[in-house]
């Protein structure tokens, strides 16, 4: 936020056009060193959760710093590959594969994966054992989508479980039990396979430092249950102060406590951090123009270009986000107000009882904080295309992702008319 002045909202807006995704380069690499210097054990891997924004663009920017990608889903590893990541620096940890996914997740060379069931072990096996049959008598792999098999690297594989401790997470559908760890590496073996790795996700979005780190002994004795432990992919679920000023996660306490307790193993163990929310939610501002304006008492009811269906889903990752407006002068009187989007949803409020001046027509609003779960969660709620994405470096900016125009309501409808289909056909 600190370099989008008036003047460079107004230039942003004249080119691209508003709504208008606005991602802050310069922020970003600076919040990637940040973490990466706060956590100093040797043998620590970085992998930026994508799920949070999947633009290639700034998936480059993590591929540059030395991190690695973290995928909840096979969409998230097609990402990271066109982004240029090695296979093997993508760690897959999600949920329900079906048996052609995960088929897929192999075919492109994903070797390190946290398996979220005992089934989901059994399938991987059976999937796993298949292939290598394939690959022993020279048939073709099943659907490797034109990425080039030297791009693939074929070495050893590396499965994980998710976690699941109640104790901890509380009630989560997510993970292994450890009653279950027994049946999941007797499945793995079978298959000549070994269970290496102990996924802990701590949940979506928490800023408490301590969540974290009152739990890493907890965590380390649950890992040490597996006879082949190797690794230890801690978190997922690190938080973002959206409220300015409150509550912030700590990374250099954190890194510091965990690093000691690894440390103290006196055993090598990998380490995998997957930061998203984290990493990107503060390079991210989505600028907006007031189109009409009125007032109920004391209270400025603004509405904007946009809508919150390009916002996180509130019930889902929360509905606050700060909103600045650029009004010159001093004391400026502010007023409660309300930020209303652009559809007749009833609950389509970018803002609440927010603190801005008195509004016109024309004028441009930031909402804050949105690089994660913004655009990576739009959606074309009653029928909106979604806005342009440009990242700026250096005051230069550029067009990284196009705007939608209506036409992509139609995408993949069928509107020829055929006959139907009878009984006798």
């Amino acid at each position: 936020m600190a370099n989008l002045t008036l003047e460079l909202a107004q230039e942003l807006l004249k080119v691209y056009g508003s709504p208008l995704y606005v991602y802050d380069g310069d922020r970003l690499r600076q919040t990637i060193k940040h973490i990466t210097q706060a956590i100093s054990y040797p043998r620590t891997q970085f992998r930026f959760a994508s799920v949070t924004n999947g633009n290639i663009a700034l998936l480059k920017i993590f591929r540059a710093a030395g991190w690695g990608l973290h995928a909840n889903t096979p969409g998230d590893i097609y990402l990271g590959l066109q982004a240029g990541f090695d296979p093997g620096d993508i760690v897959y940890s999600g949920s329900n594969l079906n048996r052609d996914e995960m088929v897929q997740v192999l075919d492109w060379g994903v070797r390190t994966l946290n398996l979220d069931s005992v089934n989901q072990v059994e399938l991987f096996c059976e999937v796993f054992s298949h292939a290598e049959t394939r690959r022993k008598v020279g048939a073709p792999a099943s659907g490797d989508l034109n990425f080039s098999r030297q791009r693939r690297r074929e070495g050893e594989v590396k499965l994980g479980l998710r976690v699941n401790l109640p104790e901890v997470t509380g009630d989560s559908r997510i993970g292994v039990r450890p009653e279950e760890f027994d049946p999941a590496v007797a499945i793995a073996q079978q298959a000549g396979l070994k269970i290496k790795g102990l996924h802990f996700y701590r949940g979506t979005g928490t800023n408490a430092t301590e969540a974290f780190t009152e739990v890493i002994d907890t965590v380390l004795a649950t890992a040490q249950k597996l006879p082949d432990w190797e690794y230890l992919d801690f978190g997922g679920g690190f938080g973002y102060p959206y409220h300015h000023g409150k509550a912030a996660f700590d990374w250099e306490e954190f890194g510091a406590k965990l690093s000691e307790r690894i440390t103290a193993l006196g055993r090598e163990i990998d380490l995998v951090i997957e930061p998203g929310r984290a990493a990107i939610a503060g390079c991210g501002t989505l600028l907006a123009q007031v189109v009409s304006v009125k007032w109920q008492a004391e209270k400025q009811i603004v509405g904007v270009d946009t809508t919150v269906a390009n916002l996180s889903v509130p019930a889902v990752h929360g509905g606050y986000r700060e909103i600045f407006a650029w009004k010159p002068g001093e004391n400026t009187r502010i007023y409660p107000t309300d930020v209303c989007g652009n559809t007749t949803y009833s609950r389509d409020y970018l803002g609440k009882n927010c603190q801005l001046p008195a509004l016109e027509i024309g004028d441009i609003i930031a909402i804050l904080d949105v690089g994660a779960y913004g655009y990576a969660m739009s959606s074309h709620f009653l029928h909106r295309p979604k806005p342009a994405e440009i990242l700026l470096e250096n005051n230069i900016h550029h067009l990284i992702r196009q705007r939608e125009d209506y036409s992509v309501l139609l995408m993949n409808q069928i509107l020829e008319e055929k006959s139907p289909i009878t009984n006798d056909q």
